[in-house]
């Protein structure tokens, strides 16, 4: 059978409902204070007083957006005095509690709270004057009502605060995220390029030979940055862009890092034991960055020549140390542009931890364990597979 189509119905919402709210409370005051005309329709300058100041209680409501406080004081004073002038219950009532309730759910508790008490206090003066129409009971419930509706107002207030400061989490996490994936690939392959160009520059004359193998070195490893810096930013790309192509770097690229950091003189051997089983997206990601870091770091600020990497695939975590024979004194601090900091950031992420200390032996040591549950999504070919492009 055929589906239909029917229209879902819309309520209004922002000034609109203020306005909608405001008109169907006036209508229904006018048509109790019509009770009070004579039958003549004679209007009594009571009748008109009651009637006019029902008329700009509800037309401050829509207001309440640019001067909260202000209109929820009229709407509470002019309800109160509405009240002594009319002699039937009417609807008024109704703006007042909506106002207080628009403040409680704007975080301004006091004011709410400050005025709720003036109409308690107001009605209960009435009830102890023997008005008649006011008793204990009135005071009771009103009191409740307005109770129920500043809480009811503040758990909006709470509600939406905490889903403002999840979202500014949020957006912090992703801007760390990104800063430290650029970190790491801009870092690596520029360190290795300035190395690379200084060797390049100090070869020329007496080596040209080897000066042309920095400079191809500079541009394998500029071509190998510039692929990981487009996918990294591929996650900013605009919505008509086309989705980046090359998959996350991990340990089936440490090849691609050994390589690189050959080119600028360090030694690099990798030392693996363990079930080299697939790891997760975020495990493998983490291991190579913290790796790529480490080489950098060693090439930077310690001058050594010779870099041992050992990982050990266990059956939820992965333990890996990058140890080099480099003056451990000459790393830079983690406010120094070491990248110590986004590593151990990456660490704690996965539940992990990082240290990064000098050796016992001499140099310097980055060691990580980086958790994993037993039930994970490995990646296609996290292990054995290698990047077509890179080299």
């Amino acid at each position: 059978m055929p589906r239909l189509d029917v229209p879902r119905l819309r309520l209004p919402s922002g000034p609109r409902a203020d306005m909608a709210l405001a008109g169907v409370v006036l209508v229904l005051a006018g048509v109790a204070e019509g009770q009070r005309l004579g039958p003549n329709w004679d209007a009594p300058a009571l009748v008109i007083g009651s009637w006019s100041l029902a008329v700009a209680v509800c037309v401050a409501l829509p207001l309440r957006r640019r001067h909260p406080v202000a209109v929820g004081w009229f709407t509470v004073v002019g309800a109160g005095v509405y009240y002594l002038m009319s002699t039937v219950d009417g609807p008024l009532v109704v703006i007042p509690i909506a106002a207080l309730y628009a403040l409680a759910a704007q975080g301004r508790i006091q004011a709410s709270v400050a005025m709720a008490a003036v109409m308690v206090i107001g009605v209960g003066g009435g009830a102890l004057a023997g008005t008649g129409d006011v008793n204990g009971t009135a005071v009771f419930m009103l009191t409740g009502w307005l109770v129920a509706v500043v809480a009811l107002g503040a758990m909006r207030h709470g509600r939406v605060a905490y889903a403002e400061e999840e979202a500014r989490l949020r957006a912090t996490r992703e801007r760390l995220r990104i800063a430290r994936e650029l970190h790491d690939v801009i870092g690596h392959n520029m360190s290795m390029i300035h190395v690379q160009a200084s060797s390049a520059l100090h070869r020329l004359q007496k080596d040209p030979g080897l000066a042309q193998e920095a400079l191809t070195a500079i541009k394998q490893g500029s071509k190998e940055g510039l692929r990981e810096l487009r996918a990294t930013l591929g996650v900013l790309r605009q919505v008509d862009e086309e989705a980046p192509t090359t998959p996350s770097p991990g340990l089936s690229r440490i090849d691609e890092l050994v390589s690189s950091a050959a080119r600028a003189g360090l030694d690099v051997r990798i030392e693996r034991s363990g079930a080299r089983s697939p790891l997760p997206t975020a495990v493998d990601l983490a291991a190579y960055r913290i790796v790529q870091e480490s080489l950098t770091n060693a090439v930077k600020h310690s001058g050594a020549r010779h870099v041992v990497v050992r990982l050990h695939h266990g059956d939820r975590e992965l333990t890996l140390s990058v140890q080099d024979n480099g003056r451990h004194s000459a790393h830079a601090g983690p406010g120094d542009g070491s990248g110590i900091a986004g590593m151990t950031e990456r660490a704690h992420a996965l539940g992990g931890a990082l240290s990064a200390e000098p050796g016992s032996t001499g140099g310097f040591v980055v060691r990580a364990r980086l958790p994993f549950s037993d039930h994970h999504e490995p990646i296609g070919g996290a292990v054995d597979d290698q990047d077509p492009a890179g080299g």
